[in-house]
C-alpha cells in the first residue's frame, strides 16, 4: 500500500478538498446575493441550508461505512477522492474489479500489485472525468432548454424539478425492492416515517419536521430493518 498512501496522492486529494471548500463558499455567497430576487428571506436561506445539511447525514453515513471497508483495498487518498467525492462505491468497485481482471488479478488477492492498483485507480478516475465533462457540456444546453420552456409555459418549469426529484428517488428506491424482503421492509418503513412526518408537519404546523423528515425516515428504516433481521 506504499503507492496507495504516497505523499503525491495525499497532496492531490488535499487539492480536491480545497476546491470543494472554495466552490461551496462561492455557491453560498451567490445564494445570498440572489435570494432577494427570488423573494427568499434570510430565514428561508437558513432553513434551506439546514435542510440540506440534515438530508446529507443519512447518505454520508452510508458512504463513510463503505469508505472504511475499502481503506485496506485502495488506501486512504484514493478512498477520500473517489468514495468521499463521488460517493458511488458500486461504480468504483466495479471499475476497479474490471480493471484488475483485465490484468489477470483480483482485488485484495496476492495478484493485486502496485501496477494493478495504478490501473484500477485510473479506471475509477476516468469515470469521474467523463461525468464532469458530461455536466460541463450538457449544462449549458439544458440551460438554453430551460429558458425556452419558460417562454412557452412558465408554470411547467415549476413542476419539472419536483417531477425530476420524484423520478430519481423512485428509480433508486424501486431498484432496491427486488434485492430481498429486508429491502422492502426498509423501503416501507422509511416511506411510512416520511408520510407521518409530512402529515404532522402540515396538520400541526411543525415546519421543522419537513427539514428533519429525511433524517428521521432514514433512522426509522435502519431501526426497523435491524429489529427485523436480529
Amino acid at each position: 500500500m506504499a503507492v496507495a498512501n504516497s505523499p503525491v496522492l495525499w497532496v492531490a486529494v488535499a487539492g480536491i478538498f480545497v476546491v470543494i471548500v472554495v466552490q461551496s463558499a462561492i455557491y453560498m455567497t451567490a445564494v445570498r446575493k440572489v435570494a432577494p430576487v427570488a423573494d427568499m428571506s434570510p430565514e428561508d436561506m437558513k432553513v434551506s441550508f439546514r435542510s440540506g445539511a440534515v438530508s446529507a447525514i443519512g447518505p454520508s453515513l452510508a458512504v463513510c461505512l463503505v469508505a472504511i471497508a475499502l481503506l485496506a483495498l485502495f488506501g486512504t487518498p484514493a478512498v477520500l477522492a473517489r468514495i468521499g467525492l463521488i460517493g458511488s462505491a458500486a461504480y468504483d468497485v466495479s471499475a476497479a474489479s474490471i480493471a484488475a481482471d483485465s490484468m489477470g488479478a483480483k482485488l485484495g488477492a496476492d495478484t493485486y500489485t502496485q501496477n494493478v492498483f495504478v490501473v484500477a485507480f485510473f479506471a475509477m478516475s476516468i469515470g469521474g472525468v467523463m461525468w464532469m465533462l458530461s455536466a460541463l457540456v450538457l449544462t449549458p444546453l439544458l440551460k438554453r432548454g430551460d429558458a425556452k420552456i419558460r417562454t412557452v409555459n412558465p408554470a411547467l418549469m415549476a413542476v419539472v424539478p419536483s417531477a425530476a426529484l420524484i423520478g430519481a428517488f423512485a428509480s433508486l428506491g424501486f431498484q432496491e425492492l427486488t434485492k430481498s424482503s429486508y429491502h422492502i421492509v426498509a423501503f416501507a418503513a422509511s416511506a411510512v416515517a416520511m408520510g407521518i412526518c409530512l402529515f404532522v408537519a402540515r396538520t400541526f404546523g411543525k415546519g421543522w419536521l419537513r427539514e428533519w423528515g429525511l433524517g428521521i425516515s432514514i433512522l426509522a428504516a435502519l431501526t426497523v430493518t435491524y429489529l427485523v433481521t436480529s
